[in-house]
């Protein structure tokens, strides 16, 4: 079965300084982290609070599944 992302959910963890998501394998759960420098790269105009990153994420959603469903099937 393919990695899906049914999930929406995503969280800012100010500890590490990403932003955490969810998905699927069948019946597991993937976690997944995008860096905030990482999500700052591809929106450098956004702020680098919490909101921002969040929004940034939101934005590329689409982008950032896509780039960790190709790392996970390595």
């Amino acid at each position: 079965m393919a990695l899906n992302f049914p999930d929406q959910s995503r969280s800012y963890d100010s500890r590490k300084h990403c932003v955490r998501f969810w998905a699927h394998d069948a019946s597991f759960e993937v976690p997944f982290f995008v860096e905030a420098a990482a999500l700052s790269h591809m929106d450098p105009n956004a702020a680098a609070d919490e909101p921002g990153l969040l929004n940034v994420f939101d934005v590329n959603r689409d982008r950032i599944c896509a780039a960790a469903g190709r790392a996970y099937a390595r």
